[in-house]
């Protein structure tokens, strides 16, 4: 692929409610390390876009810059047509108010590889807290939101349970929860079953593929796992060196790649 080229989303996807999101020449870098070169694409609304590559490739960058947890060096990132870092005053753009970025950045969740649940909290308290604290939401409000999501992952009976005696899957169960409590157009998964043993990845995927079917949040996935991949993803895009080097449905591209890169690459995973 060219490093003009835009990756968009394939005709059909759509989700009420969700938000598209759209990177344009977005570059980031670590010191001489670039993570993301003039990265163009296009995330349609519902839509599920999960992202392989190996390490070091920036795929993590992409949703770190996303959930503004890293600023790109420049480009542009919109959600839902906002743009996330810039204003526009007229016909130009200028560099965001931290209070711009934080009203956008409120339609975005994102969901980490090791939970980062608050271990004196139980679980309602800890996807009770977003809606309070973000929202605004008495208590009594925000406990009726988590006692319902709780519900829908399957978790309402560890309600008043910490952190400490959850299994991993479970953990990981809550810490989708409390991302779903703020009502986000715009879902981030950074390797959320690598963390787990074999037997609690099922759990999880259950609740993904739950949240994916309601189709009106759309969804951005890192993972090295392909069999998740084939799962979840509308979109499957390789990642390498900051670009996007190869883009399609998930069985093209993992049974049969067209770039050498990916094929090295999907060669060296199944050997592990």
């Amino acid at each position: 692929m060219s490093e003009s080229k835009t990756v968009t989303a394939p005709e059909g996807v759509s989700g009420k409610g969700a938000a598209g999101v759209r990177f344009h020449g977005v570059n980031k870098a670590f010191g001489t390390n670039v993570v993301l070169r003039d990265l163009d694409l296009d995330v349609a609304p519902g839509e599920r876009v999960v992202i392989i590559g190996p390490s070091g490739s920036g795929k993590t960058t992409i949703l770190r810059v996303t959930m503004t947890l890293e600023r790109p060096d420049s480009g542009t990132v919109q959600i839902g047509g906002r743009h996330l870092y810039h204003e526009q005053h007229g016909d130009k753009l200028r560099p965001a108010r931290e209070k711009h970025i934080s009203e956008v950045r409120s339609d975005i969740g994102m969901v980490f590889q090791h939970f980062n649940l608050f271990p004196h909290m139980t679980a309602l308290e800890n996807i009770m807290l977003a809606p309070m604290k973000v929202h605004g939401k008495s208590r009594t409000e925000a406990s009726d939101v988590g006692m319902e999501l709780l519900n829908k992952v399957g978790l309402a009976h560890a309600a008043n349970q910490t952190p400490g005696q959850l299994s991993g899957g479970q953990k990981q169960r809550v810490a989708i929860a409390r991302s779903l409590a703020c009502e986000p157009r715009v879902m981030l998964f950074d390797e959320v079953t690598s963390a787990l043993d074999p037997e609690l990845v099922g759990e999880v995927l259950n609740v993904l593929r739950d949240i994916a079917q309601e189709g009106n949040t759309t969804m951005l996935l890192v993972t090295h796992e392909m069999a998740f991949a084939r799962e979840m993803a509308d979109r499957l895009l390789m990642f390498d060196n900051g670009q996007v080097i190869e883009s399609g449905r998930p069985a093209d591209v993992l049974d049969h790649p067209q770039n050498e890169r990916t094929q090295a690459f999907l060669g060296a995973v199944k050997q592990h």
